[in-house]
């Protein structure tokens, strides 16, 4: 198949004079080079687009490809990972991973809890915060966990985000909202084991790749996936499978989850236990990373003993299946 490669490169928005913590949801020049040479080696021709500007020029002037494989996150606004998706649609070029509902309703954690409550898929009790005047009518109890509503790749997420004591809730709230200009979700702190679960196909196809639990070491930030501890992952963090009946639990509320968000082709959704062992959803990520050895998803099948050349082979199966396109090479 002929694909066009869609990405955020950041190197180039680094370039441009946005600053690292803006940027680290985009993908570096080694991620593009790991999905590229897989895709090449599966026998497909790789043609790199770009952004999302980038795209859209490509398809107003005519051209196309067999299938689009996107990476690109986009840059501003809570729906900016639906952004690509909706051009792709809007010019009818095929495309892998989900559509831009479902890429806007998980970025915004708020939006993706109450479909997952709604069906009856356990969840931490939260709050959207959007701006001060609100902190006030905050009645969950303590300690608390406080982020940016709309970021990925544990953005907004650090040391002084896990919140023990009410009167420091306030200083944390305002210090997020003015950071990062946006609503931050409080929700209760779920003190024991966490878990990514990654899934592969298409409802009621919809395989599970494995689950995987993460483990902090001495030398992570203590209690919290932090953005650092994701960053320094390969120091600070400790990935094992996860077989045992909380990994089943994981594993059947995130096949639930990810057909109650209307996930495609593949997503990885995140799980954290409360004291007693009762595993609750967190996020999901339909647009998980790509990185050979540093990405959760990629780690998830290096785990199961499915190499990357496989884990993306059985990506672009899944959606060659649900477009019903013949994955001719070249």
């Amino acid at each position: 198949m002929r694909i066009g490669f869609v990405y955020d490169l950041r190197d180039d928005y680094l370039a441009e004079g946005f600053t690292a913590e803006e940027v680290v949801e985009f993908d570096t020049r080694e991620t593009l080079g790991h999905i590229e040479g897989s895709l090449i080696r599966l026998g497909h021709e790789v043609e790199r687009v770009g952004r999302g500007q980038q795209l859209a020029r490509r398809l107003a002037q005519g051209q196309r490809w067999d299938m689009v494989f996107s990476i690109a996150e986009g840059l501003q606004g809570r729906s900016r990972e639906a952004q690509v998706p909706a051009v792709l649609e809007l010019f009818d070029q095929p495309y892998l991973f989900s559509d831009p509902l479902t890429m806007a309703l998980t970025l915004d954690k708020s939006m993706a809890k109450r479909v997952v409550a709604s069906a009856g898929i356990p969840t931490a009790p939260w709050r959207v915060v959007a701006s001060p005047d609100e902190i006030d009518a905050i009645d969950l109890e303590m300690p608390l966990f406080v982020k940016p509503l709309w970021e990925g790749t544990g953005k907004g997420c650090d040391v002084n985000s896990l919140v023990r004591e009410r009167k420091a809730l306030p200083g944390v709230i305002r210090a997020k909202l003015e950071r990062y200009r946006q609503p931050v979700l409080v929700e209760t702190f779920l003190s024991g084991r966490e878990f990514t679960v990654g899934f592969i196909g298409n409802v009621p196809d919809v395989h599970v790749l494995g689950v995987m639990e993460i483990v902090l070491n001495a030398r992570a930030d203590a209690e919290v996936y932090t953005m650092t501890n994701k960053e320094l992952s390969e120091s600070r963090v400790d990935y094992h499978r996860a077989d045992d009946a909380v990994g089943e639990q994981v594993v059947a509320l995130g096949r639930a989850a990810f057909a109650a968000l209307g996930c495609r082709d593949v997503a990885r959704l995140d799980f954290r236990c409360d004291a007693r062992g009762n595993p609750y959803f967190l996020e999901a990520n339909p647009l998980p990373g790509m990185h050979r050895t540093h990405s959760d998803l990629p780690i998830i099948a290096g785990l199961m003993k499915v190499t990357y050349d496989e884990l993306m082979a059985m990506i672009v199966t899944a959606g060659c299946q649900r477009l019903s396109i013949p994955q001719q090479p070249g």
